[in-house]
Parts: structure tokens; sequence; C-alpha cells
């Protein structure tokens, strides 16, 4: 047998980054070859460390043995009983920091690539299983014994997450979503170029197979509140999986100009408005060519790139910090270096510069040095004094960070809020401050990311499965 080595690196996906700048056309994944060949790489090490890295408690060692094996059935069968969303996860979660960076490998070289395994798995399983893209998975895990009735606010990753696990467990479940088409940010929020709405659908559609009724354009606190679906609606518990969906802006002068929008606007308009498919819908969004992205996070990658792709001939990216602190992925900054992104660092804007109709003209900004540690642990940034100078835009998109909208808590008697608006919930349980009412995911912790809010969704799952449970043997 050949020695292994652990120093290479892991198979290349076929294209691992998008060079096109057309939105229908994506990265490949891995081929068989290349998933068959990297799953061998596995040590089967006894402990697992991967799975105390993942958030959903997915059985990697079991899936990538199977896929040593060249059983991708037996693979899927193993993902899926954990993870209702596996084409979603394979796409966007950051296994580099979580299942990836606890694999013994990856201190002497580098870690088996969990996130191409599961993307090529989950996109073989949608092969296998026509539109659906899901069969039953595992037929020894048929749903327990009806229980009792529990309501999901949000159709994004927690809602889904607990929804699917919840109906497994034998409850009748709904989920009520505000926008008239369900995924939450999986669907407004992640550009089509790094998550196909295809596979979002296809993930849908497997938890609707469940048994799960899922209803939209409902508002919760408009359309009904929390307690009328605890009262004369009949539900026995409620699960907020809400999100934070209302953007920060830096309130600078000219931030209200023609022009300016925030991330959260700005890609629920390509997404939802099918920007993506120009020239089939001629949405308008960037006004002008020369684009400017405040933020350094992978919402803000996605917006830059998403204008690149859009036709803007300059598309930069402008944050007050340094490369070393930039909160995105490592190979989503790559990926936008690669597709002539420009990169302003240690640069903050100042204001927002306009013309006589509003319309943005240009951003002032000021050159930053970095300084002492901040609260974070990062290095405060610190204006270079006289270091002033104005970038020709006309389009600026804010991304810097999102937080809860105030409609479900001010609309609920008893739902506590924290200082930024998030809801107040047990960590373990998602259990808030009002009986039978759960949360998780965004509303909970502020904007994160895709495979933290599911996993708040499935520890969700769990409480409302005990507490619901114990209130239908009460009134029996």
């Amino acid at each position: 047998m050949a020695k292994l080595d652990l120093n290479r690196q892991p198979m290349p996906a076929q294209d691992p980054i998008e060079r096109s700048k057309n939105f229908n056309e994506v990265a490949l994944g891995y081929s068989e070859e290349q998933t068959f060949a990297e799953a061998q790489r596995c040590l089967s090490c006894k402990n697992h460390p991967c799975m105390e890295g993942c958030p959903v408690n997915v059985d990697i060692p079991e899936f990538v043995s199977a896929l040593k094996a060249g059983d991708v059935a037996a693979a899927a069968v193993a993902l899926k009983r954990k993870n209702s969303l596996p084409g979603i996860c394979g796409r966007v979660c950051p296994q580099e920091t979580q299942c990836e960076a606890a694999c013994l490998l990856s201190k002497k070289g580098a870690p088996i690539a969990i996130g191409r395994l599961e993307r090529y798995v989950a996109d073989w399983a949608l092969a296998q299983n026509g539109k659906n893209g899901h069969d039953a998975a595992d037929p020894n895990s048929l749903p327990l014994p009806g229980a009792g009735r529990v309501a999901i606010i949000g159709a994004g990753p927690s809602g889904l997450t607990a929804a699917g696990d919840l109906a497994k467990m034998g409850h009748k479940v709904t989920i009520f979503e505000a926008l008239h088409q369900p995924g939450g940010v999986l669907s407004y929020g992640i550009p089509e170029f790094r998550l196909p709405k295809h596979i979002v659908k296809s993930e849908i559609d497997y938890v609707r197979s469940l048994g799960v009724e899922l209803v939209c354009d409902m508002v919760c606190g408009k359309t009904f509140t929390v307690d009328e679906l605890l009262g004369e609606m009949g539900y026995d518990a409620v699960f907020l999986g809400t999100g934070a969906g209302l953007p920060n802006f830096m309130n600078i002068a000219g931030e209200n100009s023609n022009g300016v929008y925030s991330a959260n606007e700005f890609l629920t308009r390509v997404n939802l408005m099918k920007a993506y498919l120009f020239p089939n819908y001629d949405t308008p969004v960037i006004h002008g060519k020369r684009v400017a992205v405040v933020g350094g996070g992978n919402v803000a990658m996605d917006s830059v790139r998403t204008a690149k792709r859009l036709g803007a001939e300059l598309a930069a990216i402008i944050y007050r910090r340094s490369r070393e602190e930039l909160p995105a992925r490592h190979e989503e900054a790559e990926h936008a270096e690669e597709e002539g992104i420009e990169f302003h660092l240690l640069t903050n804007p100042t204001r927002i510069l306009a013309d006589e109709n509003s319309w943005v003209t240009g951003i002032e900004c000021i050159k930053m040095v970095l300084g002492e540690p901040d609260a974070s642990g990062r290095r405060s940034p610190v204006p270079v004094e006289g270091s002033e100078f104005v970038m020709e835009v006309d389009t600026v998109i804010m991304a810097i960070g999102t937080s809860p909208n105030p409609l479900v808590s001010r609309s609920t008697p008893g739902l506590e809020v924290g200082r930024r608006g998030t809801l107040e919930a047990d960590p373990k349980t998602g259990q808030t401050t009002k009986e039978g009412v759960f949360a998780g995911g965004d509303a909970v912790t502020g904007a994160a990311t895709v495979i933290e809010a599911m996993g708040a969704g499935k520890r969700s799952a769990v409480a409302i499965d005990e507490y619901v449970r114990a209130k239908v043997a009460a009134r029996e």
C-alpha cells in the first residue's frame, strides 16, 4: 500500500474559483474520482474530533467511511440522518473553522476536505432522486406517533432545521414565512453563483416531504401574534427563527442619498427579483458602473462579487482593518481577488457625496492604522490625520452587519430582548422568557453562520419535543 502523504493539499475541485461573470456558471464540485481519492485520506481515528467541530452533529466518520468504501448511497443516508440541508452546508458552511479545523490531519498538513465531500454526496442524492433530491434517507428513522402542534416562525436555516427534526419526532409542524418565498437568507441573501436556487428548493422540498406545512406571506406581529398561535390557533409551542434582517448603517453624512443600499436590500433585489437571470429579467439595481461595498464579511464579498457580475467596471471593498482581520472566509476573499475586486484596506468612509439630485457621486474615506485590541480582541483602527481622499463611485452598499427585526418582540408580551435587540434565550434549549416560546439562530445570536443557525434549530427541536410531549400528556 502506498504511504499516506499527510502534507499534500486536498484534491482541488474541477473549477474552484468562479471566473465567469455569468451568474449561472458556478464552481464545480469534486468529481467521483476526486471524491473517493480524498476520502481515502481519512485516518478513521477513534475519537472522531471532526464531529466535535460540527454544530449539527453530523456523523462525519460514518459518511466518509462509506465514501472510502465507494458506497455513496450509504454516505447519503449517514449524512442526511442529522442534516436536512446538506447541499446547502456543503457550499456555504465554514468547515475550515469547524470540522476540518478539528481533523487530526490538519496538525501536519491539509485536513480532509469534509465540505467538498458533503457537497458531492448531497449533489449525488439530488441527481438520484429527481426534482426533490432526497429519499427517505434512513428507513429505520420513521416518525414517532403524533404528539403535538408546533408553529415555526421563519423559513430560514434554523426554522427549516427545527421543523424537519420536529416532524421526524412525530409532531404536526407549520412554518409561517413573512416573504413570498421560503428559505430566508438562503433564498434572498446568498448569490446564485454561490448557492443555486434549485439546491435551496430541493432542500425545502425535502422538509415538506416530512409532512411540514409551509405558509408564506404571513407576518408574525402583523398577520397574527405569538399569543394567538398559543391561544385560539391551538399550537402547543412556537419556535422563533426570524433571523437578523434589520440592516445596520454608519450614520455618516450622505448615507440617505440615492444609490446607497444596505447589503440586505441589494442582495434581496438581486435574488428575489431574479437580476441574476439577465437579460430575461432586467432588474434595475446598480446606478452606473462604479460600486463601493463597505465591510469585510461574507455578505460584503457576496455583494461586491454580485455587483461585478451585474456589470460594474469598478467593484471595490472598503474595510477599516487589514487583510488579517477580514471576517470573511479566506476562500471568499480569494475568489473576490481572482475576479478583479479591488480591496481598499485600512480605509474607513467618512461621508457620501451626491449631486444636486441626491445621486451618489463619490465616497470620502480616511486612511487608518491599527492600534490596541478592542473588546473583540482585534486591534482597533485609528484614523490617520490628514489622509482623507475621495473615491468616485455611483453606488454604495453598506455591509456592516444586521440586527433582529423588533416586530415579533414588540408584539409579544413577556418576550425579553438583549441590548442589541436579540431575543433572550437559553443557548442549550432555545427557551425564551415566555412560556412555550423557543428561539434560535440570528434572532438570538445576531448575524452568524448558516450552520450555527441550524445547530440552534436542532437543539431547540429536542427541547420543544420534550416540552410538547409533557404538555400533551398533562392534557390527557
